[in-house]
């Protein structure tokens, strides 16, 4: 009599074995929600930090992707073996268990999804994340630290955010911190078309918040930065001046208002600098706003007479007109972000039985 292997589903029943076990994936990290400025400063991922902290944390995961914007800091785990929490502030080496939030399986995927759909931005809508969370993805991918579940995941939250932006009009109306910060100088001064801005930094922020003072019809722009060649590229394209780091303080007393978006080890304005622009400039007041993490102009600076500094956190009045106007579009985005995070389902639940077919098919050989 010839013995009969039975099939590979009549073996899994058998055996009690989960053709789908947990998504292994999760998310540890803090943000605008959980933590003041002062405390995602400490968590910030500076310039050239990016490969020792990956290295710290791959010893704690299979996979790992490392989010870090002005809002948020934010590791991706897959394959996690051990408590996210701990691998987090070992990390950075502080202890702010306080202020981290933890999601796992679907859960951490749906978060993702929401972040890059711009749904968990302090300004609803914001578009900037986008690219921020594909970088993010990339440099996990190049440096081999993304495999078959993080890129379906990251692909995914890719396809989410798109998803939003084009059929919810979310989009229509281009929103990010930059524009925020721009409001917010128009909504002290008035107007903003008689007063000259001088722009710290000249990355992607940077030219975002140009180009939103530019709208607003800014025609007296100053750029400085550490590259004057990169300062002068982006000042000649939208008809400013450019300025040497080292000639800030001399460049300073003509400006009105203050946009900071750059990153340094230490503040590049400090009350005193701040101080002797202004008695250079009696009578006129300066409009400070940082919209770096970590901050650049010294906290001190508030108290300086004529100063007014605003930060991240200081952007509320203008994050709820954000949201006013896209509240209508939310329904319709969470929808989306849920049809996205039942395809992830779907596909890790046959992704499982296919696994448990093949181990079920060696063990009859």
């Amino acid at each position: 009599m010839t013995l009969r292997c039975p099939t590979a589903e009549a073996l899994i029943l058998a055996s009690g074995h989960d053709p789908a076990p947990p998504l292994d994936f999760a998310v540890v990290g803090l943000n605008h929600q959980t933590a003041p400025v002062e405390v995602r400063e400490r968590a910030a991922v500076r310039a050239g930090e990016e490969g020792a902290l990956l290295s710290h944390l791959s010893g704690h995961a299979d996979e790992v992707m490392l989010l870090s914007t002005c809002n948020r800091t934010e590791v991706y785990l897959a394959g996690l073996g051990g408590d996210p929490v701990a691998a987090f502030e070992g990390a950075w080496g502080h202890a702010l268990d306080g202020h981290l939030y933890v999601y796992r399986g679907e859960d951490a995927a749906r978060h993702l999804y929401r972040v890059a759909s711009g749904l968990d931005s302090q300004v609803i809508g914001e578009t900037q994340i986008q690219g921020q969370v594909k970088r993010a993805w990339q440099d996990a991918h190049a440096r081999g630290l993304s495999a078959g579940l993080l890129n379906k995941i990251a692909q995914g939250a890719l396809a989410a955010g798109k998803r939003v932006r084009s059929e919810t009009g979310m989009a229509d109306h281009v929103v990010s911190v930059s524009s925020a910060a721009v409001d917010l100088a128009r909504t002290a001064l008035g107007r903003l078309d008689d007063k000259a801005v001088l722009v710290l930094g000249a990355g992607e922020t940077a030219e975002l918040t140009l180009t939103h003072l530019r709208a607003a019809g800014v025609r007296d722009v100053i750029v400085v930065n550490r590259t004057v060649e990169r300062a002068r590229q982006l000042a000649e394209r939208f008809g400013g001046r450019t300025c040497a780091a080292d000639l800030l303080h001399e460049a300073l007393p003509q400006a009105d208002v203050v946009i900071a978006s750059s990153a340094a080890p230490h503040h590049v304005l400090t009350a005193a600098g701040v101080g002797q622009a202004l008695r250079e400039r009696p009578d006129r007041p300066m409009f400070l706003i940082d919209i770096s993490v970590p901050r650049i102009l010294d906290p001190a600076i508030a108290g300086v007479p004529g100063a007014h500094l605003s930060n991240l956190d200081d952007l509320g009045a203008v994050v709820r007109r954000s949201l006013d106007s896209r509240r209508a579009a939310l329904p319709l985005a969470e929808m989306i972000v849920r049809e996205q995070v039942a395809e992830l389902g779907r596909w890790h639940l046959t992704r499982g039985a296919q696994l448990a077919r093949r181990e079920l098919a060696h063990a009859c050989d």
